[in-house]
């Protein structure tokens, strides 16, 4: 690849969120001293984050909703009755407590490091500004990137050809010299694609890409095309 940036998505492709948030939930739901079985409750709780992320960057719900929506799902889902004002209270705590763990991807620091010494390397996240910048900082990953570029500071989501435009504007970077590496196929590399970005699909999650990519199945694959 002839490749001088790299832009990186943040959840699911570095930081590993279903880790971070499962150990979120269980400290949350400790503290309010909220009965259910941590194993029902995650099970549901997924496809419900992800569902309702789709309709967040299809615009389609606020941020309020799909924080509150989520949640109230989930505990109707697996049968736990539960007033709105702690769920209100649950989805702050959630967000507060949620940078406090750091679970990375395996060989995450090791492929940045690598990574680090030959490119220009920033991130392109569909997350809210605050919380992204405090998970990369207390993950230790903040000092590897130079452009942090959120939805939220944009005001489009990934793939609006926006997103990508500011970034790569931000970075002083040319899209065919630039890479996006990402685990959504629609977000990150259909987005990028359609922007004139090289692209690495991270196919962590199960997901199948709809068209044939370079794709890697666990971080460390990234040294072998970069």
């Amino acid at each position: 690849m002839n490749v001088k940036h790299i832009f990186f998505d943040l959840d699911h492709t570095l930081w590993d969120f279903e880790t971070n948030s499962n150990r979120t939930f269980e400290y949350i739901f400790q503290r309010n001293r909220i009965e259910v079985d941590l194993a029902d409750f995650h099970n549901v709780y997924r496809p419900i984050n992800l569902r309702y992320w789709k309709l967040f960057r299809e615009d389609k719900v606020t941020k309020a909703d799909l924080r509150y929506s989520r949640l109230r799902e989930a505990f109707d889902e697996v049968g736990v009755k539960i007033q709105d004002d702690m769920i209100h209270l649950l989805s702050e705590e959630y967000i507060t407590y949620l940078a406090d763990h750091n679970d990375l991807f395996e060989n995450a620091i090791h492929v940045l490091d690598y990574l680090k010494e030959k490119y220009e390397m920033h991130i392109i996240t569909n997350g809210f500004e605050e919380v992204q910048r405090r998970k990369l900082k207390n993950s230790n990953l903040m000092p590897f990137f130079d452009q942090i570029v959120t939805s939220e500071k944009v005001g489009v989501k990934k793939p609006h050809p926006e997103i990508f435009k500011y970034a790569l504007e931000a970075a002083g970077a040319d899209p065919d010299r630039s890479v996006m590496i990402g685990d959504n196929f629609e977000a990150d590399i259909l987005g990028a694609k359609n922007v004139g970005m090289q692209t690495i699909f991270c196919k962590f999650n199960g997901e199948i890409a709809n068209e044939k990519v370079p794709t890697v199945e666990k971080l460390i694959e990234l040294k072998s095309l970069l």
